[in-house]
């Protein structure tokens, strides 16, 4: 049986299982788990890259499994490089990757940092055709997973929690929330016609920007009230919040798609931002 719907051959093979690789998507993942681990106050290298890897391998299981119920269950997609049997032997391949992860480090580290960093795998192997076909699920799902790994990242190096990484992954779940409510929107015509309750689908496009804009606002007031009231957050990450806010406004002028892609790559900023003002806390 084949893996590969286009072309025969290892190179082939080799393209079609890292078509499923998404940069846009997987990168700030990766960054949350590492911002997580520069949260702690000490830095094991080595632990931050196996947590890190964890996560990339349940973004690429996120990704082969979403593939597989678009174009083989659903019928959305119009193509898809992977066969079927090459989308089960990619899902089986980097969910075996997840779990020897989370093995290791449940004997490096302990228990806890394994169970903090499943539910990316479950949130993954469960968003199609599970988790997606309701609006506060299909909402929540990817920014729950950065948020877990946040705290993930944090366990991993720490073996404990603490309001710090805490109060970071509420900030992330609300903004990313009300990202995901804004890129729902991209498909509003065609999640209508099969019944797909997105936010935008529920209720409207005018209110779901509406409410993806409150709960923006809201994680961005966080981080200023953090700075402000309490030593959790640096009184750096106001910079943060500002850039983030202007990028923000810019997405706001334009349409759900291209809102959506400078959103995400605002996230990229914001979380440099956010590292920056931890890392160095330039006004303490």
């Amino acid at each position: 049986m084949g893996v590969t719907r286009h072309g025969s051959g290892a190179s082939a093979t080799l393209r079609a299982l890292g078509s499923q690789i998404h940069p846009v998507f997987m990168l700030p993942a990766v960054a949350a788990s590492a911002f997580g681990a520069v949260l702690a106050s000490e830095l094991t290298p080595w632990i931050a890259v196996l947590h890190g890897g964890i996560v990339f391998c349940e973004l690429y299981t996120a990704h082969v499994k979403d593939g597989y119920v678009d174009f083989y269950l659903r019928g959305e997609d119009e193509s898809h490089p992977l066969t079927a049997w090459g989308c089960r032997l990619a899902l089986w391949g980097a969910s075996t990757l997840v779990f020897i992860g989370l093995a290791v480090l449940a004997t490096v580290v302990d228990s806890v940092a394994a169970l903090l960093a499943l539910p990316g795998w479950l949130i993954a192997y469960f968003h199609a055709p599970q988790l997606d076909t309701h609006p506060v699920s299909a909402t929540v799902g990817y920014p729950l997973g950065i948020s877990t790994t946040i705290l993930g990242g944090y366990y991993a190096q720490a073996a404990a929690l603490s309001a710090t990484p805490i109060v970071y992954a509420i900030v992330f779940l609300v903004v990313l929330s009300g990202i995901k409510i804004i890129d729902d929107a991209t498909d509003y015509e065609y999640d209508r016609s099969i019944d797909k309750r997105t936010v935008a689908v529920v209720v409207g496009h005018a209110r779901a920007r509406r409410l993806a804009t409150v709960l923006m606002a809201l994680g961005l007031a966080i981080v200023i009230g953090g700075s402000v009231l309490t030593p959790i957050v640096p009184p750096s990450s106001a910079v943060a919040v500002f850039v983030f806010a202007g990028i923000a406004w810019v997405a706001h002028q334009r349409h759900a798609e291209l809102a959506t892609m400078i959103l995400i790559r605002g996230t990229y900023v914001f979380l440099a931002l956010l590292v920056a003002a931890v890392w160095f806390q330039p006004l303490r």
